[in-house]
């Protein structure tokens, strides 16, 4: 059924780029589906660094534009050829550009189903950190039990998913916070030892813990902060995974250096382990049994009317929060 009539929603613009300041809450024309669209009446918008990146212009793109790359909410129209959803479903998303809005055109393709016993506020919570910790877990060096493993930003929303997918494989999970309070909250999660790098020197911890051996593994999501001190507590023939860049882009070092300690480096992008839909699928429906299981917890510890878009960025551009932000919707 394709619906051909365009919606007047409101939803927040970005007109140039700069501080939160730039994000305007206003009313806007929504076309009708494309062939190969839904569109999705939102009720929730997951919030991620990438949406602070593209506000800031770090990710130049043609302007305005609707920010927010991860929704959920209820599929009210398709446009021809759509085969992957019907009208009425539950659905959330990652990937797909205007999530912070009333309503959102998506490529069909993108969507994935939730099951009615998860809300729409965990359902925009977890899909580009749900299965971002599935591939970054999955794709390098999977933990196994006693491997060490070292999360950078243990209480955020990513790294509380990492943590507990590192400890539901038995590993020895170090994670670093910059709080006490966020120290109490990755204890939860799962780590089995916690650093306040605002206190203490990561390396010289890692080491003490490790016996000087190092963290076969380390998930970095921090960038230029942390990235020097990895190539000292990783362990040798260890792994450094990449992810993010919260801190800044990392210094340019000589591959060289990785033959020290026969270091893998590895940088991911969940993007390129979501090269088609049996892979979304995939990596989806195992995030969300985990969810049903009970041992994956989303953690969303802030919530912020759309209106607000630009506070609940300047949250989690602090670096002050924990877990995960969504804004709700409708």
């Amino acid at each position: 059924m394709t619906d051909n009539i365009e919606q007047s929603i409101h939803a927040i613009r970005i007109e140039q780029y700069g501080g939160p300041e730039v994000l305007q809450f206003k009313q806007i024309s929504l076309p009708a589906p494309a062939p190969g669209q839904a569109r999705v009446r939102l009720h929730a918008a997951g919030l991620n660094f990438i949406d602070i990146y593209r506000r800031r212009g770090d990710y130049p793109t043609d302007l305005p534009i609707t920010p927010g790359l991860e929704g959920s909410g209820v599929v009210e129209a398709i446009g021809e050829g759509v085969t992957e959803v019907s009208i009425g479903d539950r659905v959330a998303y990652t990937g797909q550009p205007g999530a912070y809005a009333e309503a959102a055109l998506v490529a069909a393709s993108s969507l994935v189903p939730i099951p009615d016993s998860m809300s729409f506020t965990d359902a925009a919570a977890f899909p580009l950190q749900g299965m971002t910790a599935h591939y970054l877990i999955n794709e390098y060096t999977k933990p196994k039990p006693d491997m060490v493993v070292l999360i950078h930003a243990a209480a955020g929303g990513m790294g509380l998913l990492l943590c507990q997918w590192a400890k539901h494989l038995k590993a020895k999970v170090i994670g670093t916070v910059s709080t006490k309070e966020k120290a109490e909250l990755a204890l939860q999660a799962g780590c089995d030892h916690v650093i306040n790098y605002a206190e203490q020197d990561f390396v010289t911890e890692v080491k003490r813990i490790t016996g000087n051996s190092g963290a076969e593994l380390i998930i970095d999501g921090v960038g230029k902060d942390t990235f020097p001190g990895d190539l000292e507590a990783v362990s040798l023939r260890g792994t450094i995974v990449v992810f993010g860049s919260a801190s800044g882009r990392i210094e340019p070092i000589s591959p060289n250096v990785l033959q020290q300690k026969s270091v893998r480096l590895c940088g991911g992008s969940l993007f390129n382990y979501l090269l088609d839909r049996d892979e979304l699928l995939m990596r989806s429906q195992d995030v969300i049994h985990g969810i049903q299981a009970g041992w994956l917890k989303l953690n969303v510890n802030h919530e912020f009317p759309l209106k607000d878009a630009a506070e609940a960025q300047k949250l989690l551009e602090s670096r002050r929060s924990t877990g995960k932000i969504v804004l709700t919707i409708t």
